[in-house]
């Protein structure tokens, strides 16, 4: 039986991690043992008062410097610096966590683009200036961590060769410049390659038709070895992961909806070649 759809949201007045918290109070505690003020503390990592006083409070992630020197003047014994271990960023959005796990044991995975490259075909240089550019900004580590969990994602699709991907991709998508026309000319000449494998097809929708249903926003339609039929949609705030069967038959509509009116296979992979050639 297919579980209830799942509704993840963003909530942007959210409290830091409790990690942050946990950690940046554990700080204090060892520091106001020890008898260390926090502005010898900070002037010894070489931190601003009140950048160390963010860490403390948990509204900034402390950092491993910071847990190092803490460590060592208040003679923690490793303990503070063991911390580190839980403060690593999490390679993908909690509200992105339960598809990610569903995306990993689906047999058959069939996706709808209008904006971007999808996840599973983007080149790494895309992905960074994609992910590098959020809003409110991510932290160099967390880039690093999110752009490198995307391309391990990615193994999948040569890995398991009896899974079918299908990509439907707006031509918007094609034309966005993200990084970059080198950048976006790198990315399309991949989609060209990964296309070419027997287990993916790239279809694309020009702009103009089925405009309407077109601009409905992404989604993606996985089966999993049981045969449940799962449909994921996100956007900015919100994600909805769908399991009732009224649910992901309607956007099973709307996704054949547009292949009907998208290019065929071959089609599309020479105008994806000539969007190439005009960067």
């Amino acid at each position: 039986m297919n579980p209830v759809e799942v509704y993840v949201t963003t909530d942007v007045n959210s409290q830091p991690p409790i990690a942050w918290r946990y950690c940046g109070s554990q700080i204090k505690l060892w520091r106001a043992e020890a008898g260390v003020g926090r502005e010898a503390l900070a002037k010894e990592a070489g931190y601003d008062y009140e950048y160390v006083k963010s860490m403390e409070n948990g509204r900034r992630r402390p950092t491993l410097r910071l847990l190092q020197i803490a460590d060592q003047v208040c003679g923690a014994g490793g303990k503070l610096v063991a911390a580190q271990e839980y403060l690593k960023p999490e390679p993908f959005p909690a509200r992105s966590q339960e598809f990610m796990a569903i995306e990993a044991e689906a047999i058959s995975f069939s996706c709808y683009e209008p904006l971007l490259i999808p996840g599973l075909l983007q080149t790494e240089e895309y992905a960074r200036a994609l992910i590098g550019g959020s809003c409110p900004p991510l932290d160099d580590e967390t880039v690093a961590e999110r752009v490198a969990a995307r391309l391990r994602r990615q193994e999948a699709v040569t890995r398991r060769i009896s899974v079918l991907y299908s990509f439907l991709i707006y031509e918007a998508a094609l034309r966005t410049g993200i990084g970059g026309s080198d950048v976006m000319r790198a990315q399309i000449r991949h989609l060209l390659k990964v296309g070419q494998l027997r287990n993916v097809s790239v279809q694309v929708l020009p702009i103009g038709r089925c405009s309407g249903v077109a601009l409905a926003g992404p989604m993606v339609l996985l089966e999993s070895p049981e045969h449940d039929a799962f449909a994921y949609v996100e956007g900015p705030e919100v994600s909805v992961l769908h399991a009732r069967p009224d649910k992901v038959s309607a956007l099973s509509q709307r996704h054949s909806m547009i292949r009907m009116h998208a290019l065929s296979i071959e089609e599309s992979a020479e105008f994806i070649g000539r969007v190439a050639e005009e960067l």
